[in-house]
């Protein structure tokens, strides 16, 4: 009877160890898959990084060109104001009628001396 019960219980803790070992076998498994997962979302959030670095630089990029733009067009508004300002002078001496033609340009052939930025006088 005591054989009989030995050999029951040897039966069971073979049956228990190859359980267990096949138990140890998945585990080890579940733990290089986990490591291979880590692994990969790792260089995901790595790669995220730096497209999120890259688009900040770019969107800082994008305002420094912006406030550029905005100070231009800043200043040509005021360039236009002011050119307006004059004709609106202009206007008002002519419609007044107190300057004739005559005064405006005594010479018989006028003679301009307007020229753009970026050219000289030397041609």
């Amino acid at each position: 009877e005591c054989r009989r019960q030995l050999q029951a219980r040897l039966a069971e803790m073979e049956s228990l160890r190859g359980a267990h070992q096949s138990l140890e076998r998945q585990l080890q498994e579940l733990e290089e898959r986990h490591s291979a997962e880590a692994a990969g979302l790792q260089d995901t959030i790595v790669q995220l990084e730096d497209d999120l670095r890259n688009t900040k630089n770019e969107m800082a990029r994008h305002l420094r060109e912006y406030q550029d733009l905005l100070n231009v067009k800043m200043a040509l508004d005021i360039e236009i104001a002011a050119y307006r300002k004059l004709l609106e002078g202009e206007e008002t001496l002519f419609s007044t009628g107190s300057i004739g033609l005559s005064a405006l340009n005594p010479l018989p052939n006028p003679t301009y001396s307007f020229q753009p930025k970026g050219f000289s006088s030397s041609t």
